[in-house]
């Protein structure tokens, strides 16, 4: 009955002990306390569980939950070294990034397209299929040129972060709040 006891006391040091510290490696710590000490005795990985999210130009935001097997912390660490700790969750460390791409939705099936009160819109499939991913700003489609306007009914596929960028420059300068400046 006391061995029950203390296994839990025991378990509960190290459980609780483990969550205390461990933001202490993640806030960039790892370095100061690894300096003396090996926690980790040779070649007995410890399983961490991470939530990588990565936040996308257009707003997306992808999730993705990984198991590392970890036999040095700061080999962990340099693997992540470009991503930025946001606490805990459910027991698993959140860790996310600034992507300075578009989401692979976008790549895989939006479309620039216009809606009906003249918003500047991304579509997930064409514009008069399927529904809206993200709205921008309303343009004066009265003052685009027949072929532009045309292009942006039928929808304009965006592949590469660089004809997001083009595509919302461009009717940028149509936009109704530029004009009523």
């Amino acid at each position: 009955m006391q061995t029950k006891g203390f296994v839990r006391v025991f378990t509960l040091l190290i459980f609780g002990g483990s969550i205390l510290i461990a933001p202490l490696f993640l806030m960039g710590m790892q370095s100061t306390v690894l300096a003396n000490s090996q926690l980790l005795e040779e070649n007995t990985p410890m399983e961490i569980e991470v939530v990588l999210k990565g936040i996308y130009l257009d707003g997306e935001i992808s999730e993705e939950t990984v198991t590392e097997k970890v036999y040095l912390l700061e080999n962990f660490w340099a693997k992540y070294d470009e991503w930025q700790f946001i606490g805990m969750e459910n027991n698993k460390f959140v860790l996310q990034k600034q992507m300075n791409d578009i989401s692979p939705l976008l790549k895989a099936n939006g479309y620039f397209g216009v809606t009906e009160d003249g918003t500047l819109s991304i579509f997930n499939g064409k514009p008069y299929k399927s529904h809206i991913i993200q709205s921008f700003f309303q343009i004066d489609v009265g003052k685009l040129e027949s072929h532009i306007k045309e292009e942006l009914m039928n929808g304009i596929p965006i592949k590469t972060k660089d004809r997001y960028v083009e595509v919302l420059e461009t009717f940028k300068t149509y936009s109704k709040e530029i004009e009523a400046n």
